[in-house]
Order: C-alpha cells, then sequence, then structure tokens
C-alpha cells in the first residue's frame, strides 16, 4: 500500500488521511491511484459505518501537483486521461459509498481537493479554511466531478462564477453558500467531526445507504420512477433488525439502539 494516504479503524469509524504534508497534499499520480484502490476497498469493507476524509499537516488538499504538470508539459494530455480515470474512480466511490463520509477540513481546499470536499455528504471546516476551484488559474477547466456538484448545491449562475473567477472563499462564506456544513474553531475540529461521526455511526446505516442512493439520482430520475424507487428501499429497509429496533424504541418510549444490520 502506498502511504501517500492512510487509513485506520476504530470500531466503525474509519479515517482516510492524505499524506503528502510537504506538498499541502497535492495529488501525484502516487496519491491519486492510492486513493482509487483505497476507496475501492473501502467500498467492500462490511464493518465501517462513517469515513471521516482529512488531510495530514497544513493543509486538507490543495489540489494538483502543478510540478509534476510542469515537468511533463508535453506529454500532459497522455498523462491526464488515465489518471482522471483513476481519480473519478476515487471520487465516485466517495459518492457512493454505503454509508456517511465526512470531509474534516482545514488550511487550502482547491482543485481536485474542492471537488473530493464537494463528493463527501459532510463537510465540516475549521475557521483557517480557505476554498478555490483553482482550475482556471492554470488555464483548464474543472475535473473530479466539481462541475457536477456545484450546479446542485449553488446554482449555475454561481457554480460559473465560482469556477471561471476562481477566487478564494473563506470558510464562513463556504458556509454561507452551503459548499460545507458548518465552520469550528480550528481547535475545535477533531472533536467536532468524531462527534458527528460517533453519531451517525451509532444510526441506521442500511437507511442511510438508501437515502444516499435516493438522493444521489434524484436529478436523474423521472419522479414516477423516483417515487416508486422510494418505496421499493423503504420496503426493503422493513426487511432490517434496525427497522425492527427503531419502530419497538418508538413505541417503548425509549432511545433506539441501531446496530446497522
Amino acid at each position: 500500500m502506498s502511504d501517500t494516504i492512510l487509513f485506520k479503524q476504530d470500531g466503525p469509524i474509519g479515517t482516510m488521511t492524505f499524506n503528502r504534508p510537504a506538498v499541502y497534499n497535492a495529488m501525484n499520480t502516487e496519491l491519486i491511484l492510492a486513493l482509487r484502490d483505497t476507496t475501492n476497498a473501502l467500498v467492500k469493507n462490511t464493518t465501517l459505518r462513517v469515513l471521516i476524509v482529512k488531510g495530514a499537516g497544513k493543509a486538507f488538499l490543495a489540489g494538483g501537483d502543478v510540478a509534476q504538470f510542469h515537468a511533463r508539459l508535453d506529454d500532459a494530455e497522455a498523462d491526464v486521461l488515465p489518471l482522471g480515470d483513476a481519480l473519478h474512480d476515487g471520487i465516485e466511490n466517495i459518492r457512493t459509498m454505503p454509508f456517511p463520509v465526512i470531509a474534516q477540513i482545514h488550511g487550502a481546499v482547491a482543485g481536485a481537493g474542492f471537488s473530493l470536499a464537494l463528493a463527501c455528504d459532510f463537510a465540516i471546516a475549521a475557521d483557517d479554511a480557505h476554498f478555490t476551484s483553482a482550475y482556471s488559474r492554470i488555464g483548464v477547466s474543472p475535473d473530479g466531478g466539481s462541475t457536477y456538484f456545484l450546479p446542485r448545491i449553488v446554482g449555475m449562475k454561481k457554480a460559473l462564477e465560482l469556477v471561471m473567477l476562481s477566487d478564494t472563499l473563506s470558510a464562513q462564506a463556504a458556509a454561507a453558500i452551503g459548499l460545507i456544513n458548518r465552520v469550528v474553531p480550528a481547535a475545535e475540529l477533531d472533536a467536532e467531526v468524531m462527534t458527528l461521526a460517533t453519531r451517525l455511526a451509532a444510526g441506521p446505516t442500511q437507511a442511510y445507504a438508501a437515502a444516499k442512493q435516493l438522493v444521489n439520482q434524484s436529478y436523474s430520475t423521472p419522479m414516477r420512477q423516483h417515487l416508486d424507487d422510494e418505496i421499493a428501499r423503504f420496503a426493503a429497509c422493513t426487511r432490517t433488525a434496525d427497522f425492527r429496533e427503531g419502530v419497538t424504541a418508538f413505541v417503548e418510549k425509549r432511545k433506539a439502539i441501531f446496530t446497522g444490520k
């Protein structure tokens, strides 16, 4: 396994850490392939109920490794296509994992890091975080799904503004337009994220997975088909132990204890 991405699991909570702190976790070939391979494995992990995604050092993830592009200017197109496929495999894995994914954000969030943060289900940012699409600064259009996620979060005009101008947003400004869930003092980031992860890990994991699938398809499925899919997944949830526990706990006027099964 590459050491550019670290993974550890504590009970039902996993943590995936980008680990190129000397370059603000910029994505080079090794890190992109590690993201694909690590997330391929995590999708199949049946003991996980929450994943935290974070960066080592002073940043979450400061986009692609521009030094690598510069070193291979004449071969950039040949490099981009296969690496883009690998990056997008990782992004798709994060977006479709059958459990919640939390981005724990601090410092710089740019380029592919910006896209990856948008792909996560939740995003909690330290008050020192700053965000930029950044792609236009080096003369390229975005990758990593930001042009897919941004219009759904902020609308078309704001999405184009963020992509074309690549202005830098503070954590507070990012929260105000819905790019992240909330901002906390940097000293409290670890604790806030773990509180949320612990809460989610104690929830009905299969119901969360079904809800995530439905939200993901909501922009592309005709309404009647979507309604049919909703009731089909609702019905599937009634076969789970968590449904039986949830209904029983409600009737018994106590807090449900979900196991994710």
